[in-house]
């Protein structure tokens, strides 16, 4: 699995995709603060809760080329009779991206440490929406991932995963659509909501039932591309 993760990971700084991530990341991240910072006001949950909707599209480019790319240079196979289990391939690829993604979201400790200097600082509020985006990312990489195991095309993946990511942010709005013949659906989608759940981590509420959603979300689409591979390499 180790050598699974220094490979992914170096392929992100060797191709444009690693440094588009973070560029997105940062650009709309440094938006969100100066807009907190032009209102003088120690909010640091509006960066983390308006990089919601950031992440939707920045998600499907960090993770398009992690399975597809291979199928694509028929590397596959070499991966599938390689000396590791499908379970380190899938999870080794799965950090990688989970990397990149910690790399982009230290810049939310430097936004910290300068509200810090102007304010009071809110620690419960910061931890809080740490880990919900640490956890958020996660859950959306594992999603990303499995899309990416579908296919070998990048832009079918790229063009997969922000599908669903935009039927994730669309949960809440369906779910009030709903009928109320229906109103068992909605309760459904109420809770497997993303945004729901998430902006609890943004009030700084930590809430167990939400890590345990979320951690479960990232056991149970790495184990489906798990799967994939599976059935691929007795195909």
């Amino acid at each position: 699995m180790q050598a699974i993760f220094r490979r992914e990971l170096n392929a992100y700084f060797k191709s444009p995709l690693g440094y588009i991530f973070l560029a997105i990341f940062f650009y709309f991240s440094g938006q969100f603060f100066t807009s907190v910072v032009g209102s003088q006001v120690n909010q640091i949950n509006y960066v983390f809760s308006s990089l919601f909707s950031i992440l939707m599209f920045a998600i499907p480019i960090l993770t398009m080329r992690l399975m597809s790319e291979d199928k694509r240079l028929k590397t596959d196979q070499a991966l599938l009779t390689a000396p590791v289990s499908l379970s380190g391939i899938v999870w080794g690829k799965f950090l990688a991206a989970l990397a990149l993604f910690g790399v982009a979201i230290t810049i939310t400790v430097i936004y910290f440490v300068i509200l810090s200097a102007m304010s009071e600082p809110i620690w419960n509020i910061f931890f809080g929406n740490l880990i919900g985006i640490i956890l958020l990312g996660s859950a959306l990489i594992s999603i990303g991932l499995f899309v990416s195991s579908t296919t070998e095309s990048q832009m079918v993946a790229a063009i997969g995963g922000l599908g669903a990511m935009f039927f994730i942010f669309m949960l809440d709005g369906i779910a009030t659509l709903l009928p109320e013949a229906l109103s068992w659906l909605r309760t459904v989608f109420e809770k497997i909501s993303f945004t729901t759940r998430y902006n609890d981590f943004t009030s700084g509420i930590l809430d167990f039932t939400n890590i345990l959603f979320f951690v479960s979300v990232i056991v149970i689409f790495n184990f489906l591309s798990v799967r994939i591979l599976e059935k691929k390499r007795w195909s």
